[in-house]
């Protein structure tokens, strides 16, 4: 029997049993289809965290120690100490532009008669790399402005909320009262969550004048040159730091380094379970689409015993009988993987253009080509593996038995 006979044979088949046959198909649509689309949302959801953390992880923080004895103080941070981070003789696994420096304090910030008591920080323009910030409207002051101290200030959504009722276009370019200096809101920075909403921005030379200790910082952010070279980074800039805060004993360093690697792999991990999680669920969806198959099969066998058996008597062999069903039976799950196929990829492209407006932060789904072939190749071995025990019953029945049922 040629292929093409074959084929057809098992289109008419499955044109005697529409309903039978749309049922059992649909457990193959629907597994098929849940494989492309989660391994769709998995996919986008983890590029959207690289997007949105990858900068994070390669970020450290020093940050000052707490006096270890009572009426002891602890060194503070200086400028000079970040200055010295820049050496990239020293510490060449330190970007030297992405050194920055932190100055906090409280500060009074009044506009019209309204005031709020808020965090007020001077830093430089790679803060917002550091600690990946992002600004929602107006711009970041720029290395010029820092230089020439100008009195710019990029202020937190909470304070755009008490100061401007949310408004931050009626924010840009107003002129605003930070303790005895008169500023300019260049820009709004996005909400973060918690306190860091509270916290407004402006060069550090700026903030020099409100605060004293000219060249004491609260902390000093860098980022390593990738993710991996973190822990170098860090060794690095101990090692230029203790000399200048007089550290022989690691144990009694009066700074400390914080790093995300931990937090962000923790995430990864977690991540890569839910990714696991959902191709479990969508396995099962397809082993119950594979039952649905070989059931279907082993009722068509039954069905068309009087078949077999004529055939036989005029001369098919059993490995004819045994391709036919095993071919029908491939025919049905490669045609449910085909719709299934392609309800996952409408799947994931609707989730494309519908989630980035309900669920930005949680990335766009992306079409996995493998993952879209891999499973059209399943459901073709679905539809083999299903057919091999009806395709076997059906050729090893024996002519006169058959002819009789």
């Amino acid at each position: 029997m040629h292929l093409r006979e074959a084929f057809v044979i098992a289109m008419h088949s499955m044109r005697t049993a529409p309903l039978r046959t749309v049922l059992t198909g649909l457990g193959i649509v629907v597994g098929i289809a849940a494989v492309i689309g989660l391994v769709g949302f998995v996919t986008g959801m983890r590029n959207g965290f690289n997007t949105t953390f990858g900068d994070l992880s390669r970020a450290v923080m020093i940050t000052k120690n707490a006096p270890r004895l009572p009426g002891t103080a602890a060194a503070p941070l200086l400028e000079s100490d970040a200055q010295a981070l820049r050496d990239q003789a020293k510490a060449p696994d330190i970007d030297p532009q992405s050194v920055t420096e932190l100055r906090n304090g409280t500060a009074l910030i009044r506009y019209k008669d309204k005031e709020f008591r808020a965090l007020l920080g001077g830093t430089a323009t790679g803060y917002l790399q550091v600690r990946n910030r992002k600004i929602a409207a107006g711009r970041m002051f720029t290395q010029q402005e820092a230089q020439e101290k100008a009195r710019v200030i990029v202020l937190g959504s909470d304070v755009v909320n008490r100061l401007f009722d949310g408004d931050a276009n009626a924010a840009l370019n107003s002129q605003v009262q930070v303790g005895r200096l008169t500023m300019r809101v260049i820009g709004m920075m996005a909400p973060a969550g918690q306190d860091q909403d509270l916290l407004n921005l402006t060069p550090l030379s700026s903030v020099r004048a409100l605060f004293a200790g000219a060249d004491r910082v609260t902390a000093i952010g860098f980022m390593a040159t990738s993710a991996d070279r973190v822990p170098a980074a860090v060794q690095q800039a101990q090692a230029i730091l203790d000399p200048l805060h007089r550290i022989d004993n690691p144990g009694e360093r009066d700074y400390t380094s914080q790093t995300n690697v931990a937090q962000l792999d923790r995430i990864s991990t977690y991540i890569t379970l839910i990714k696991w999680f959902t191709l479990a669920v969508a396995s099962i969806a397809l082993l119950i689409g594979t039952l649905g198959v070989a059931n279907m099969m082993i009722v068509t066998v039954a069905e068309r015993t009087s078949e077999i058996g004529i055939r036989k008597a005029i001369g098919a062999r059993s490995g004819a009988v045994l391709r036919q069903f095993l071919i029908e039976s491939i025919v049905l799950a490669g045609l449910g993987g085909l719709l299934g196929v392609g309800a996952g990829i409408g799947l994931v492209l609707l989730g494309g253009e519908v989630l980035p407006v309900l669920a930005p932060g949680y990335g766009t789904p992306e079409l996995s080509w493998p993952a879209v072939f891999i499973a059209f190749g399943v459901s073709l071995v679905i539809g083999l593996f299903a057919g091999v025990y009806p395709a076997l019953r059906a050729a090893r029945l024996h002519p006169i038995d058959a002819l009789r049922y």
